[in-house]
């Protein structure tokens, strides 16, 4: 296992780029921590301590440094339902905020769980497909998000007020396009952050701030003291724990699919590989934590992480500045941070839509299956609709149904009868599930002699659909009073079918350089009708 680095120069890691990518990815954090808070129906500073705690715990023991964890969109809608039935199941407004902190125990469990039984590496089954569906929908979903800042006391801006917001927001995308072409010393991000800021703040110019939303949106300030440790206080009961245990499996599917996704994605931009498994450990450990510590969870943010690559960032170090950086905000630099504008944070996130769509999608669309091409849609279009895990789900379900069509109509039998009468059946592909009728049906039966074998040298019995079909085709030519042999199984498929022997008896030949006549069938069946 390779060890604890806080800069992994073998990726062009450095101090200097951690650092100052760290600090753009704290502030950009802080109005997407607040906005997901509001998402959720909990207070600013749940919001803002949760991204502390995921991202200092992730970025320390978590599987893919340059990484960041923090609180999600895909995981405060599942929370707000949680809050708001736990409000009305405790009978006080918080009420709720207590059964999340509980739940996040639970759901902190289920990953660290995940990860112990290594089942990290089954995120590399998603197909690409599913993959560029969705960063495409993620992406939308960032965007979409964004327009909620466009909005002041909850009614769009317009005139004068909307076309301020327009030029800031344009500068910034400007800045962080134009900067890498003169230098790449600095980050763009933190740039254009402090330039539009300070342009805001000399010229006096009326636009929306950190510290404005906050309080258009009922907060009052990210201004507060380190996170305490308090036991979640309910009722420990069945009642409560059949309550809380199908939001902590939903929320610890969403987060373990997203950081795992997440993960896959900064693999290929830093041509890298991380832990999957060791990042589903670090994950629920950091859920749990923020049970303990009033947070409100989270999981990989695929924004603040690609914002965290393109400035820089490549190892932990950069992550653990981003945390201790949030946590100073909190503490000592709220009234800074609060001058932010808005406009500058927005413009920033637009810069991650166009870095994260896969727009390489467009050129795709006639080079690749129409089957790809509907699981990418259909994947984007879920994302946006209704959140990742039910996107990855659909889309890797449609994947292997395509997959098992596609196979099921590759099987194939060459027949020919040898010197001594014998038929044989010559398989090509697998056979499974999918395509047992079709398998069925290169037989004739009624037709065939007295004895006939099956040749699997280029084919396998892949599950226990196979094994019953052969078991079944075995009994038919048996009923005929005709025998059957099968040759040149693979090893696996011998020990597979010696596993389901009680319902499948049939010959084994083995020697793939056993040729048979008519008289040496009788003591081939007797050979080998122990190996059977």
């Amino acid at each position: 296992m390779k060890a604890f680095q806080l800069i992994d120069k073998s990726t062009g890691g450095s101090v200097k780029n951690d650092i100052l990518s760290g600090i753009t990815v704290a502030l950009a954090l802080v109005p997407e921590a607040v906005a997901f808070a509001f998402v959720a129906g909990v207070s600013p500073v749940v919001g803002l301590y949760g991204a502390f705690m995921m991202g200092l715990i992730t970025s320390i023991f978590g599987g893919r440094p340059g990484m960041f964890s923090g609180a999600t969109g895909a995981m405060a809608v599942v929370m707000v339902h949680l809050v708001k039935e736990g409000n009305t199941l405790g009978g006080s407004d918080a009420a709720g905020l207590q059964y999340l902190f509980f739940t996040l125990l639970l759901a902190g469990g289920i990953q660290m769980l995940a990860g112990v039984l290594r089942l990290g590496k089954f995120v590399r089954m998603i197909p690409h497909s599913v993959m560029m569906g969705f960063v495409n929908g993620l992406a939308i979903v960032i965007f979409i998000s964004q327009l909620g800042m466009f909005k002041s006391q909850g009614e769009w801006l317009e005139g004068s007020a909307l076309m301020v917001m327009l030029g800031l927001v344009i500068a910034t995308m400007a800045i962080m396009f134009v900067l890498p072409m003169l230098t790449k010393k600095i980050p763009a991000a933190l740039t254009a952050i402090l330039a539009v800021s300070m342009l805001v703040i000399f010229s006096g110019v009326e636009t929306e701030t950190v510290r404005s939303f906050i309080l258009s949106n009922g907060g009052s300030g990210i201004k507060a003291g380190l996170p305490t440790f308090n036991f979640p206080s309910v009722v420990l009961s069945l009642e409560t724990l059949l309550f809380v245990l199908p939001y902590a499996s939903i929320l610890a599917a969403i987060g373990l699919i997203e950081s795992l996704m997440t993960l896959n994605l900064i693999d290929e931009l830093t041509d890298s590989h991380g832990n999957g498994n060791k990042e589903c450990i670090a994950q629920g450990a950091a859920n749990t934590l923020n049970g303990l510590f009033g947070g409100m969870g989270g999981c990989a943010m695929i924004g603040q992480s690609i914002i965290n690559i393109k400035s820089g960032g490549r190892g932990r170090l950069s992550g653990i500045v981003a945390s201790v950086a949030l946590l100073g905000f909190i503490l000592f630099g709220s009234n800074f941070i609060e001058q932010v504008p808005i406009a500058a944070l927005v413009g920033v996130m637009f810069m991650v839509v166009v870095g994260t769509f896969a727009w390489s999608t467009f050129k795709v669309l006639n080079k690749v299956p129409k089957s790809d091409v509907i699981v990418i849609i259909l994947v984007t279009g879920l994302t946006v609709i209704f959140d990742l895990a039910i996107a990855v789900l659909a889309g890797v379900i449609v994947s292997s149904l395509v997959f098992a069509w596609e196979n099921a109509k590759r099987i194939r039998a060459r027949k020919h009868i040898d010197e001594f009468g014998v038929k044989h059946y010559e398989i090509y592909g697998p056979l499974f599930f999918g395509c047992i009728e079709l398998f069925n049906s290169k037989f004739d039966i009624q037709n065939d002699p007295d004895e006939v074998i099956i040749d699997f040298k280029e084919s396998r019995i892949v599950d226990q659909s196979a094994i019953e079909c052969v078991n079944k085709l075995t009994e038919r030519y048996l009923k005929q009073g005709k025998n059957i042999h099968l040759r040149h199984l693979s090893s696996d498929c011998v020990k597979l079918i010696k596993k389901a022997e009680k319902i499948c008896d049939v010959n084994v030949l083995e020697d793939p350089d056993y040729f048979v006549a008519i008289d040496n069938f009788r003591q081939a069946q007797n050979s080998f009708k122990s190996a059977s």
